[in-house]
């Protein structure tokens, strides 16, 4: 696909400041000038003093949902496209999300080049399938770690919010370690 996206804008509205910045550098890196935003106030605000050409939009965010940003910036630029990067995925949100405007609705983790294959697809063509789609269980595992950092790395805090046990989670954190450290 030829990509014709240099000095485009992008707005970025992740309230995980890794992923923002991870993610944004990557963008900029394929030539997108990319707008910053932690929070749908930040978002909104972005949007109605330059709506931008493309956006990524975190679902939930901590002051509300992101699905607020995608309805003003379909209502403020309707040519924009827009999508939702999330980790709490399910079909409700992503007909919503469809609804508002958003042209796609893709689950976390997902790399830089699907995100902007998604956001290039010419309007009613769908982007190729992911070459290694996410695996169950390690989606299941991106959400407990979501958790876990956003508990400030506290075990007992994560398995209260997940409601599940203690000794549980640190199995599952134990085993994805090992892992990680073997590989």
């Amino acid at each position: 696909m030829s990509l014709d996206i240099c000095g485009k804008t992008l707005l970025l509205v992740e309230d995980d400041n890794v992923l923002r910045l991870r993610l944004g550098k990557a963008m900029q890196k394929r030539g997108f000038k990319t707008i910053f935003a932690s929070s749908v106030v930040e978002g909104l605000h972005a949007v109605s003093n330059d709506p931008p050409d493309y956006a990524i939009i975190d679902l939930r965010l901590q002051d509300g949902n992101g699905l607020d940003v995608v309805k003003a910036l379909e209502q403020i630029r309707p040519n924009a496209r827009a999508i939702i990067l999330t980790g709490y995925g399910d079909i409700p949100t992503a007909v919503a999300a469809a609804r508002l405007g958003a042209v796609d609705y893709i689950a976390k983790p997902a790399t830089a080049d699907e995100i902007v294959d998604t956001l290039m697809a010419p309007k009613g063509v769908r982007p190729p399938p992911p070459i290694a789609p996410i695996l169950p269980e390690d989606a299941r595992f991106e959400h407990i770690k979501q958790v876990y950092y956003k508990a400030g790395e506290n075990v007992s805090e994560t398995a209260r919010l997940l409601q599940m046990h203690r000794r549980t989670l640190q199995r599952i954190l134990r085993r994805h370690k090992a892992v990680s450290d073997a590989v």
